[in-house]
């Protein structure tokens, strides 16, 4: 690996007699990692080895795993890199917080969230990049978290939506992705002496926001994939500075984890309770974590009485986003839930439509009629003509065992049906309709059943060929 001139020069002053090492590390192929996802039903019932689990992340283990396999398409395994894993940890999310990934593409961390809510809660994910942010989408999607709101605002933009909202702030910040460079060798050609300093900058801007969002009590943890003491130590030195009611709480340090340096920054001892990822010592690429805490008392909350207060947040005088069901469609969807499902899954009342697409939208949610987004809810299906068509978000949230109506077929018929083609089953008498379709007692997509020929609605723009 070629590394510029200026970043050797400036490890061999920062790492003195460990630099050879340090440099030697980055042209070691990199770790591969995955989680398992705990929404799933069954979820360590996988092909992939498990004998191998990451120490510091429960759901964790090192190995690689294949986007065209059972288990990627249906959210049973993420492909994660062992270091980011850490961060999901960091979080420390507990069920019924409020979470902001304010920079989540692609879906990394935010899936780990998700998780962890364990649909409890509400998970608000934000990519500004409208491309990142579509992939956000489908890795969010795909986990089957119903409690997530994916955005594509600027942070400016959601902090006036947003002030003093938030439980935990997760801002990966952009950085100059010195500890992705043997992941991504492109990201050296990027690099320049100035590079570091600039995103610092860039950074600041995003935790200046980020912070108006951050309720009193609430924590926020920062985070980059890079060794630059400028975006690292420095930039939480700046922090405990310009923000007094911040404290750096201390990190569960792992074997090969680094305390951060705090002459680095300015000399503050609390910056040795962040953390840096150094892969000559540890297990993963390069990543630097800290997590900080509002130290004001949280607001009391007081009982209301009289009337239940119906003012929803980022309301005002805008134009609600969803309405509500008319007749017909709240028939449509009765019948089509009655049929498919042992239990109610989705209360009426959660129950909203944009336009002729249905979502689960409960109404203790923010109102987001004024900020762009990609997914404003889990879509449950669309209304067409005196019909309803189930989404393909709703059969990744839904765990078979719920389910009434449901097909099994084997992994060579998920082959053919995940590349589009349709199905013949000979020797199934069942009645015309829809199903769940699950493989190796997993969900992975609707069929409608038509005298023994289920036809394919796996979405067109996600086929692919095992």
């Amino acid at each position: 690996m070629q590394l510029p001139a200026e970043f050797v020069t400036k490890y061999q002053e920062i790492l003195g007699q460990e630099a050879p090492a340090f440099f030697a590390s980055l042209s070691q192929q990199p770790l591969k990692g995955f989680r398992l996802n705990p929404l799933k039903e069954d979820e360590k019932k996988v092909a992939y080895s498990l004998a191998e689990p990451v120490p510091y992340v429960a759901t964790g283990f090192y190995g690689a795993v294949s986007g065209h396999s059972l288990e990627h398409q249906t959210g049973y395994v993420y492909s994660q890199e062992p270091s980011a894993m850490y961060v999901g940890e960091v979080a420390d999310v507990s069920p019924g917080e409020v979470v902001l990934d304010l920079c989540a593409a692609p879906g990394g961390k935010s899936t780990q969230i998700a998780a962890k809510l364990n649909g409890a809660g509400l998970l608000v994910s934000n990519e500004i990049n409208h491309k990142r942010a579509t992939i956000l989408a489908q890795n969010l999607e795909r986990i089957g978290a119903a409690n997530v709101l994916i955005l594509n605002e600027d942070p400016a933009t959601l902090a006036h939506t947003f002030p003093g909202y938030f439980d935990k702030i997760l801002v990966d910040a952009p950085c100059s992705g010195e500890g992705m460079f043997r992941k991504d060798p492109t990201a050296i050609k990027y690099w320049h002496k100035d590079y570091p300093a600039q995103c610092a900058a860039r950074q600041k801007e995003i935790l200046r926001e980020a912070l108006k969002m951050l309720k009193p009590g609430g924590q926020l943890i920062y985070s980059t994939c890079t060794f630059a003491p400028e975006e690292d130590e420095q930039i939480v030195a700046w922090l405990l500075t310009e923000y007094p009611e911040l404290s750096c709480l201390p990190i569960k340090k792992w074997k090969g984890m680094d305390a951060g340096r705090p002459e680095l920054a300015d000399g503050n001892r609390s910056l040795e309770n962040t953390i840096t990822l150094f892969p000559h010592h540890f297990q993963g690429e390069g990543h630097f974590i800290a997590k900080l805490k509002d130290q004001r008392p949280a607001p009391t909350i007081q009982k209301q009485s009289g009337k239940k207060n119906k003012k929803r947040r980022g309301k005002g005088k805008q134009p609600e986003l969803f309405r509500h069901l008319n007749a017909e469609e709240q028939e449509l969807w009765t019948t089509f839930a009655g049929q498919m499902f042992k239990e109610e899954v989705f209360l009426i009342q959660g129950l909203r439509c944009l336009g002729n697409k249905l979502y689960w939208y409960p109404e203790e949610w923010p109102d987001i009629s004024t900020l762009k987004f990609i997914r404003p809810g889990l879509q449950l299906g669309t209304f067409k003509k005196k019909r309803f068509e189930p989404a393909y978000s709703l059969v990744l949230y839904l765990p078979p065992s719920i389910c009434l109506r449901k097909i099994a077929i084997s992994v060579e018929e998920w082959k053919k049906f995940v590349a589009g083609n349709t199905l013949t089953l000979l020797q199934d008498k069942q009645e015309n309709g829809w199903y769940l379709l699950t493989c190796e007692g997993k969900s992975f997509s609707f069929g409608k059943l038509v005298n023994g020929t289920l036809k394919n609605f796996f979405p067109k723009g996600l086929r692919f060929k095992p």
